[in-house]
């Protein structure tokens, strides 16, 4: 019933109190956490309840009295404590401890039956307070979002000696950046627009860059024959002084100063470098078609 790690990349820990042990109190457990993961928001497939069955009977198994919930005494005295666990569709999970030589088939498929209008019961309760899992989970847990990138390009996202991961967590504010060997990493903020930020920082770096592309960016750098912009954590391509605006432009700073935030079309990538154009995106730009 438990989402897959691609569906909910969360570390579940569930937690029961009983105050008293009776033979039903790990099958009250079934119910309560079934309730709890689905009140968190936890997208179980289903709800599960879990009720124990007992048995009282003679020494030859002749005369019996199948029990439902037992409890303390019940399960003390008793010749059986028989725990079944599942869904509205079946028995997911059960265990049998006897204290008779065994338990004869057509028993079985009586205390199966009687189980199972236990369980459908109980499933009727549960689903009259909480129907389905809570589509959001809660604003006090982190925002944990998940991407998968290529192992090759691990590298670059950690940086020399973890500059660049250190340096997303630092400017986005994420908790963690956990990167497994297979490309899957783990992105937590506490709130879903810091984690958004990370994800979308990693992503850029790992992105390969096609021409015709638009990319934004900051200008990091001025040359007297362009200008360097830097669009993502150690990505970044050049304006060449051509390709700063339609017309001619005597000096770079004419057209674009240090820390201006631009947009510019990707026009070439050759050799891990990659060429910007301002130019591209003007509307009076003439092609070259």
């Amino acid at each position: 019933m438990i989402p897959s790690v691609e569906q909910f990349p969360y570390v579940i820990r569930l937690v029961s109190e009983i105050l008293s042990s009776n033979g039903s109190s790990s099958m009250a457990t079934v119910c309560a956490g079934s309730l709890s993961l689905m009140d968190a928001g936890v997208p179980i497939r289903k709800p599960v309840a879990g009720i124990a069955m007992g048995l009282i009977s003679d020494e030859k198994n002749k005369n019996h009295k199948i029990l439902t919930d037992i409890q303390g005494p019940e399960d003390h005295y008793g010749d059986m404590d028989f725990k079944i666990a599942g869904t509205d569709a079946g028995v997911n999970a059960m265990q049998m401890d006897v204290k008779i030589y065994g338990v004869e088939v057509e028993m079985l498929g009586k205390i199966m039956s009687q189980a199972k209008d236990a369980r459908l019961h109980i499933l009727k309760v549960m689903t009259g307070a909480i129907s389905e899992p809570r589509k959001e989970i809660s604003p006090f847990a982190p925002v944990v979002l998940m991407l998968d990138i290529n192992p090759e390009k691990i590298g670059e996202v950690i940086g020399p000696g973890g500059k660049v991961i250190n340096g997303i967590i630092s400017s986005t504010g994420a908790l963690t950046i956990d990167i497994e060997q297979t490309g899957k990493v783990f992105i937590a903020g506490a709130s879903r627009a810091i984690a958004e930020a990370a994800f979308n920082q990693v992503k850029s770096i790992v992105q390969e860059i096609e021409v015709g592309q638009i990319v934004e960016g900051k200008v990091v750098k001025i040359l007297d024959f362009g200008a360097i912009v830097e669009f993502g954590p150690n990505r970044d391509g050049m304006i060449h002084v051509s390709e700063l605006k339609n017309g001619f432009v005597k000096k770079v700073e004419d057209v674009v100063k240090l820390g201006d935030i631009v947009t510019a079309k990707v026009v070439r990538v050759e050799n891990g470098k990659i060429g910007l154009s301002l130019k591209a995106l003007q509307k009076n730009s003439l092609s070259t078609e």
